[in-house]
């Protein structure tokens, strides 16, 4: 089979590759469609690895059906989780599944940017959902990242009417937006260095944009009755957003680290300003459960978060390179799509 083998951003090349063998209680599926996630291009953190089959955003058909599978059939058209927790673990008790032991050491094989993927017992067993017959493979693809956006709004505890800053227009920034839109937040703004970014999050339900360039308390004051956001997100990991999103919470709000920093970056922080008179939170979230996946499907299905706006690029397998540069520049795009059997 053919799969897109990951060196760098800038070199990505089209290699062939066995079909993985299936064992019992296993599937294989062919992927028709694999999105790639910001976190593809994140050199720092994949130079090490290198080379690797990437794609963790699946949608495809069972192909096959390995002894004692009685849940699927070849045929079905369903939606992968990559990682799964174990349930049992002291995390997973605890409400925190995504930091689960399991949940980082499992995946599927080799990856989303190839024609097949083996999907091992385990994710099997509690991460693969059928895809309604009204979603498509391209929306369904948009399951995982929706997923871990709304563990990560559900984290930051955002109730409605609440206002909402997200700094960072990306694909995960406007997957915020919308979600945030769909629970019934109060205003909502969105901030980028992009314009056309900007322009793509007035599309998808910001109430208003606002430049990353600017004075962002100032403005959002401007924008939002005189005063700061109940909850802001960041969605990037960039030192002066984060220097924006502390300026920019209202007193007894929430700001949630949704993104990472480069490697070893630190942040300082006024405490007393902070913690001490004005009672922020500050949270994170990292990645999506099981739970996180099939609500995220149903909002899919529902149309509440209606995510075909957001895809940009549709490419084959044979130009994941080229989808690789257009995510890392970051300008002319949102969610570059890969559809391996065209």
């Amino acid at each position: 089979m053919r799969v897109a083998v990951y060196y760098s951003n800038r070199d990505v090349r089209l290699e062939e590759r066995p079909v993985p063998k299936v064992g019992p209680g296993e599937l294989l599926v062919r992927v028709e469609a694999s999105g790639i996630c910001g976190s593809d291009v994140m050199e720092w953190y994949r130079r090490d690895r290198v080379p690797l089959i990437l794609g963790h955003e699946i949608a495809g058909v069972v192909a096959e059906a390995g002894a004692g599978v009685t849940a699927y059939r070849p045929g079905d058209r369903v939606v992968i989780a990559h990682h799964v927790p174990c349930h049992t673990c002291h995390y997973c008790r605890n409400g925190h599944p995504t930091v689960c032991d399991t949940l980082r050491r499992t995946n599927v094989d080799p990856g989303g940017f190839a024609e097949y993927v083996r999907v091992p017992v385990i994710n099997v067993d509690r991460g693969v959902f059928r895809l309604p017959p009204e979603v498509s493979f391209e929306d369904g693809s948009f399951v995982e990242p929706l997923a871990c956006v709304a563990r990560g709004q559900r984290l930051a505890g955002l109730q409605p009417g609440q206002s909402v800053l997200v700094l960072g227009s990306g694909i995960a920034g406007l997957l915020h937006v919308q979600l945030a839109r769909a629970l019934g937040a109060g205003r909502i703004v969105a901030s980028d260095i992009v314009d056309y970014r900007l322009e793509m999050a007035t599309q998808l339900g910001a109430d208003a944009v606002i430049h990353s360039s600017g004075d962002v308390p100032a403005l959002l004051r401007e924008l939002n009755d005189g005063r700061l956001a109940d909850l802001v997100i960041l969605c990037t990991g960039a030192a002066p957003a984060i220097s924006q999103a502390l300026s920019s919470v209202e007193r007894g709000g929430t700001v949630l680290f949704f993104a990472p920093t480069g490697p070893g970056e630190t942040v300082p922080l006024p405490v007393n300003d902070v913690f001490w008179r004005n009672e922020i939170t500050l949270t994170s979230s990292y990645g999506g459960s099981p739970a996180d996946y099939a609500l995220a499907l149903e909002l899919i299905r529902a149309r509440r978060v209606p995510v075909a706006g957001m895809i940009t690029h549709r490419l084959g397998l044979e130009q994941t390179g080229a989808g690789f540069r257009l995510v890392a520049a970051a300008r002319e795009s949102v969610k570059v799509i890969i559809e391996p059997q065209k």
